[in-house]
Order: structure tokens, then C-alpha cells, then sequence
């Protein structure tokens, strides 16, 4: 049978997209229909409905937005959800809570499925590539049946125990990624706001010890105040407040975290949520010229 994949988004569609290239046998829906095409294109079939989906393939990749579409997309609460899941591998490549994971495997294995987590580090030009990295949790048997099916989307597949465990391993992965493009902003903006020569700033920080591949891209994106998207503020604040929400859970600090979330929500409110996560830099130049949004 195919291997389904439902969300074209941002991410999901290059990541389809790279297997289908790899000659996966894929069957693909997105509600924005135009979104398939592409994939079309590339020889994947293209289903009517996800429901199509479920009956024409027995491993289903999820890379949706949020819990809700999930839920949706699986007609979770509904009759229809045993008949999507049942004799299936659900595999929840989206980032959400923890808990939704846990409590979303308990339901797929109730009504007769499998079940495993898969969320992946990395933007929209790692995805393009197929240099992303993914982070595998599940019951070791569909582990290993799924581990395979990453390969042409993702550089390296780390497996990390039973479900959450993919998830908490992201949520830790992000804490770094959002404080450290954060961190480049301010300094780009401390920067700029002194008069130097950006490009001379971005060589220097490039040419160091700290560069990585996420900073050298979102430093030049910052200098050239390109804020097209490749991972968008209003994901990344979603993302902040799952961290935020799981570090309080469990009693944990986390200073750093909670002075970003301030920062992208700022951004937000300043009417910038589907700019690249670079774009905080504009709460943090609002904050220099005194005008701090109150959202």
C-alpha cells in the first residue's frame, strides 16, 4: 500500500516532496488543495479527502499545524476515527504538547492502530534538502518500521524512547534554537544601533566559534532585513508557549525561555506573525524606541 502524508505547509510539502523524489509510493491531501500539485508533479498521487488517505495507505505521516487540525484530520471523538486508525501507523510529525502525544497514542492503539511520534528539527531550506533531523518515539516494533521512511526527508533520525519522548527531546532542541536566534537579534540590532557595518558583524560572527548553520543564515536574513519566512514568528511563538506550558508542569525554570516568549509575542502584536522568526528583532528595536505593545 502507499505511505500517505497529510500538511503541505511550509515544511511538509518540501519534506513529501523529497519522498516522493526517492520514489515512495505517496498518496498526499492537503485542505489547500493547490498546495498537492507539486507532489502531483512528482508522481505522488493526490487523495480527495484525508479519509482517502487512511483507505489507500498503511503508514500515515501527519505534519499539521496544531492539535486541532490533528484531531480533524483524524476525525478523533468521532466513529470515523477508528475507521481511519484501525490497521494503520499513525506517525505525529507536527509539534504539540506532550500530553496530546501521549494521550493521542493511547487512542490510535485503542482502536487498533500504531502509533508513533516523529517531530524534526530544522526550517524550510533543511527540509528542501532533506537535511532534517528527526526525533522517532514509539513502541520499539514501529519504530522500526518507520525509521526507514524518514531517511529521504531527514540527515539523522534519533530514536528517543517511548512516546513523549520525541516531543520533550524537541521542546529541549527549541529552547536553544529560539533563545540563540534571539540572541543573534539583539546583537545584530546593538549593532546597527551603534553604527557598525553589519556585513563586517555578520563576517566576524560567521567566521567564529559560535557560527552554525542556523546562525549564518538567519545573520545575513537579519542584515539584509529579509523576513520571508522559513520558520514563521507565530509558529515559534506557539512553540514558546508549549515549552513554556511544559517547564511549568514540572516545576522547571526557565528565564531565558520566558523573556523570548515575552519577545515574540511582542512581535506579534506588532502585526508580524507570518514574518521569519528573525523578525523579533523588531520587538527588540520597538523596546529601544520606547514602544513596547502591551499584547
Amino acid at each position: 500500500m502507499d505511505v500517505g502524508f497529510v500538511g503541505l505547509g511550509i515544511m511538509g510539502q518540501p519534506m513529501a516532496l523529497n519522498l516522493a523524489r526517492a520514489g515512495t509510493p505517496l498518496v498526499v491531501w492537503n485542505r489547500t488543495a493547490a498546495r498537492s500539485e507539486p507532489l502531483r508533479a512528482a508522481g505522488a498521487r493526490v487523495a480527495g479527502s484525508a479519509a482517502e488517505v487512511f483507505r489507500r495507505a498503511r503508514v500515515v505521516l501527519l505534519m499539521l499545524a496544531d492539535e486541532s487540525a490533528a484531531d480533524a484530520v483524524l476525525e478523533r471523538g468521532t466513529p470515523g476515527f477508528a475507521r481511519n486508525v484501525a490497521g494503520r501507523v499513525v506517525v505525529h510529525m507536527g509539534t504539540t504538547s506532550p500530553g496530546y502525544s501521549a494521550g493521542l497514542e493511547a487512542d490510535v492503539l485503542a482502536a487498533g492502530g500504531r502509533y508513533a511520534e516523529a517531530p524534526i528539527s530544522g526550517s524550510r531550506v533543511p527540509a528542501e534538502q532533506g537535511r532534517l533531523v528527526a526525533m522517532l518515539a514509539g513502541r520499539p516494533e514501529t519504530v522500526e518500521e518507520v525509521r526507514p521512511l524518514l531517511a529521504p526527508m531527514c540527515a539523522k533520525t534519533v530514536v528517543c524512547g517511548p512516546a513523549p519522548g520525541a516531543l520533550l527531546t524537541k521542546l529541549a532542541v527549541n529552547i536553544f534554537l529560539i533563545t540563540t536566534v534571539t540572541g543573534l537579534a539583539e546583537s545584530l540590532h546593538f549593532g546597527e544601533r551603534h553604527g557598525l557595518d553589519l556585513g563586517m558583524l555578520v563576517d566576524v560572527l560567521n567566521s567564529g566559534q559560535m557560527a552554525s548553520d542556523v546562525s549564518r543564515v538567519k545573520a545575513v536574513k537579519l542584515a539584509g532585513r529579509d523576513f520571508t519566512a522559513q520558520a514563521a514568528i507565530a509558529d515559534v511563538l506557539k512553540n514558546n508557549r508549549l515549552i513554556a506550558e511544559a517547564a511549568r508542569e514540572a516545576g522547571i525554570a526557565s528565564p531565558l525561555l520566558d523573556v523570548c516568549h515575552a519577545l515574540f509575542g511582542e512581535t506579534v502584536a506588532l502585526g508580524h506573525a507570518g514574518l521569519d522568526m528573525a523578525a523579533v528583532v523588531h520587538a527588540i528595536e520597538a523596546r529601544t524606541h520606547g514602544e513596547r505593545t502591551s499584547g
